[in-house]
């Protein structure tokens, strides 16, 4: 069973990005007690309307939210990837208005809500911390909202491939950055409500422009000056690099 030790590290570094922790908050987040969960790819995890007692790191392998209307449709909303607590708000909050999905193979590690409510009780600047990385999350969907109502299909999928190179980048982006991207088609015109084959239409025209590369489930940019223009890319909204 994976540890979970490196999750909660790549948690920490994205807290202490945005938020200044000191030596025993910082240890207070690596020792969070839960427990590891292996999900195979494409299952719910967090069910909507599911009243749930625990928050969901990300540990390995990447997870969607989404919502979903009465026809089944399903339109994604972010997506997680390691390093990211998927729903630290259900701490608060923990009927799931919505659902989270792997989206291939996934390893969480699920944290008891008590110990996330003792964590921000005992330590305040830690409570600020999590409450900062909620506010995040909401302006990706907003950030997400905007650009898929107003973006055109190639800079929507630019705008997507944009944003998941700096968050695994750590906060930016370059040339050469590689990562995992599991996504089938249909996953990735959920998340920029594309269809299936306007997303291999435009990922095709990247690759050919010599923009992006992909292959093996795997995305490396070319040209990150190039990708950021097709997709009016500004990382503003990630709030990054802002402890003080």
């Amino acid at each position: 069973m994976a540890d979970p030790t490196n999750g909660l590290s790549l948690w920490l570094d994205r807290l202490v990005l945005r938020s200044p922790l000191g030596v025993e908050e910082r240890e207070a987040v690596l020792g969070l007690p839960g427990k590891v969960e292996s999900i195979r790819a494409n299952r719910d995890f967090v069910r909507l309307g599911e009243k749930v007692d625990r928050s969901c790191l990300i540990l390995s392998g990447m997870a969607g939210r989404f919502g979903q209307a009465r026809s089944g449709e399903r339109l994604t909303t972010a997506i997680h990837i390691s390093g990211d607590m998927a729903d630290l708000h259900s701490a608060v909050l923990p009927t799931a208005a919505s659902a989270l999905q792997s989206m291939g193979e996934t390893v969480i590690y699920r944290i008891p809500h008590r110990a996330i409510m003792e964590a921000s009780g005992r330590y305040p600047a830690l409570a600020q911390a999590f409450w900062r990385d909620c506010t995040v999350d909401a302006a990706i969907l907003s950030q997400w909202s905007l650009t898929n109502a107003r973006q055109t299909a190639i800079g929507r999928i630019a705008h997507l491939l944009a944003e998941l190179s700096v968050r695994f980048g750590v906060g930016r982006g370059r040339d050469d950055m590689e990562f995992e991207f599991p996504l089938t088609q249909i996953q990735f015109g959920d998340a920029t409500n594309l269809t299936a084959v306007h997303v291999n239409r435009m990922l095709r025209h990247l690759r050919e422009a010599g923009v992006v590369a992909i292959k093996d489930r795997r995305v490396r940019v070319l040209d990150w000056k190039r990708l950021c223009a097709a997709a009016d890319f500004d990382p503003t909204y990630l709030h990054l690099h802002q402890a003080d």
